[in-house]
């Protein structure tokens, strides 16, 4: 987990004092701007129901897609049915995910390479089905 969720650390630190800039500014930059919304899907992604929270791997992936920039092509509205996807069609196409993850309790390269692998696939499969 600390191999993924470093970076979203900084992030949401900076995203509470970009935020209160943003709001005396009367222009932000497309920089700041692609930034709060990069945190703002964060933020969504970390949201899950407290009485049936997401194992460890799921969360991992979840983690993982919103920091690498991923989710940065998506409506805020969108997030959370795109992970929800994603979850499930890396469990079906792609059990040695978790696998890997719950033995050998790390990130591997092979992890990495089977996550990109359902980010991209699950990228393309919802695209399609927003334009229809």
């Amino acid at each position: 987990m600390k191999q993924v969720a470093g970076k979203s650390k900084l992030e949401l630190a900076q995203f509470a004092e970009l935020q209160a800039f943003a709001q005396f500014a009367s222009a932000l930059d497309k920089t700041s701007q692609n930034q709060l919304a990069r945190v703002r899907r964060l933020r969504e992604l970390l949201k899950q129901s407290q009485s049936n929270p997401l194992p460890v791997e799921e969360q991992v992936a979840t983690i993982y897609t919103g920091t690498r920039g991923y989710l940065d092509s998506l409506e805020i509205e969108q997030v959370k049915k795109f992970l929800d996807e994603l979850r499930k069609h890396l469990k079906d196409t792609k059990p040695q995910f978790q696998e890997i993850i719950s033995s050998s309790k790390t990130f591997t390269e092979q992890a990495e390479t089977l996550l990109k692998e359902a980010i991209q696939e699950q990228l393309e499969r919802f695209s399609l089905q927003e334009q229809t």
